[in-house]
Formats: structure tokens, C-alpha cells, sequence
């Protein structure tokens, strides 16, 4: 049985933990907390294991407050005699004492400008949210336009962001009832998490505009 081992990942950084996902992945979270000190940390040791990956690395899976590893056991098991997992967490915790600089993995961040209507039959929920804040309206929009918002992560449907930044005062629960399909380029609130539909889904957000933008094409070359 393996338990999380906690890593100091710097004085000043998030504390951080090492756990196994099977027998061919590790979890590395960094606190518990959903903020920019944890986002710049996973993207940092994404980057670095991009960068200079090691063998039987197969690929790297970012998410709020983790960064999920995966490997080959057969190949890391050639490298020598530590059983895979062992390996891999001694690698890590390597990669984790000397990581990457925060800011060279902000740094390859790119603004994107997402236009939105707001509101009718494009915003059906605006109402909602307005009423569950005590806001107007057009103040809800104010407030939700106005943040420059960080990508946490992408999922559920492929190319949905989860975004960070979202104005405290615009928290608002999901729905009751979930809908059976929201359209693509639909702009939501759920709690304090605002996201896009990148894809035709169902969903339970409160909707409360949409963006012309396509933000998933499988026909496009990345």
C-alpha cells in the first residue's frame, strides 16, 4: 500500500504530495488550494518534464491542483532495479527540488479576447444569476466581462475551458435541473467557476451569454 508522501516544493510554494493512479501514473498535487501559486507550479513541472522527459514517460495530464503522470512500467523497470512507481516518484521528487522558473511557463501563456452577447435568448440564465446576486443585470455583465481570466485547465468536452478569475460576487449555484443539450459557445457560471461550451453537451450551468468562436475543431492541425 502506498501513501501520499508530502514534498516541500520551495518556502514559498505549494505543499505537495506524490500518490499513485494504478500501477502506471503518479498524482502530484500541489496543496489544496485552486489558485495562481498551484497553477504555476503544475505548469512548471509540465513544462520541464516536456522539455526533458524521462524514459517511459507517456504523458502529462494537468488539472486544478494536480499534474497526473503517466509512464510505462516496462520501460521505467529497464532503467534499473527500483520498482516502477518508486522510480518515477524519485524522478519527480528531483524534477520538484529544482523546478522549472514560474515564470517561464507564464510566460508561454497567449491572451485570447473571447467576444460574448450577453443576456436573451443567447443568456437565458442572466436573469437567475442576477436575481441569486442581487445585481443587476447589466452589472452581472460588467463584472463578468471586465476580469482577465486564467485557463485552469481543459475538460469535460474536449476544449471546454475552466476558467479562474471569475468576480466573487457572480457566484452562483448550478441548476436544479441539468439542460439535456446546451449549445456550443454557450458562457456559464457554476459556483465560482465560469467556463465556455466548447461542443453541443449537456449541462447544468447557469447560462448567461455565448461567444461566436469555435473553440473546438477536431478537423484543425494543432
Amino acid at each position: 500500500m502506498f501513501l501520499p508522501e508530502p514534498i516541500a516544493l520551495s518556502a514559498s510554494g505549494p505543499a505537495t504530495q506524490l500518490f499513485p493512479l494504478g500501477d502506471a501514473a503518479v498524482v502530484v498535487q500541489f496543496g489544496e488550494r485552486i489558485d495562481l501559486a498551484s497553477h504555476l507550479a503544475i505548469q512548471a513541472l509540465n513544462a520541464h518534464l516536456a522539455q526533458q522527459p524521462f524514459a517511459g514517460l507517456r504523458e502529462c495530464v494537468p488539472a486544478f491542483t494536480t499534474l497526473t503522470v503517466y509512464y510505462d512500467p516496462w520501460l521505467v523497470s529497464a532503467q534499473g532495479r527500483y520498482p516502477p512507481y518508486d522510480r518515477v516518484c524519485d524522478l519527480l521528487r528531483q524534477r520538484l527540488r529544482h523546478p522549472a522558473a514560474p515564470a517561464a511557463a507564464a510566460t508561454a501563456a497567449a491572451l485570447v479576447e473571447i467576444p460574448v452577447c450577453y443576456g436573451g435568448t443567447l443568456g437565458p440564465d442572466l436573469a437567475e444569476v442576477a436575481r441569486h446576486t442581487g445585481l443587476a443585470p447589466a452589472e452581472v455583465i460588467a463584472r463578468h466581462a471586465a476580469p482577465t481570466y486564467l485557463v485552469h485547465l481543459l475538460g469535460f468536452a474536449p476544449g471546454f475551458p475552466y476558467l479562474g478569475g471569475l468576480d466573487a460576487r457572480l457566484a452562483t449555484p448550478r441548476r436544479a435541473e441539468p439542460r439535456l443539450l446546451v449549445p456550443a459557445g454557450a458562457v456559464g457560471i457554476a459556483g465560482t467557476q465560469t467556463g465556455i461550451y466548447s461542443l453541443p453537451t449537456p449541462g447544468g450551468w447557469q447560462l448567461i451569454g455565448r461567444t461566436p468562436l469555435r473553440l473546438f475543431d477536431p478537423a484543425a492541425d494543432p
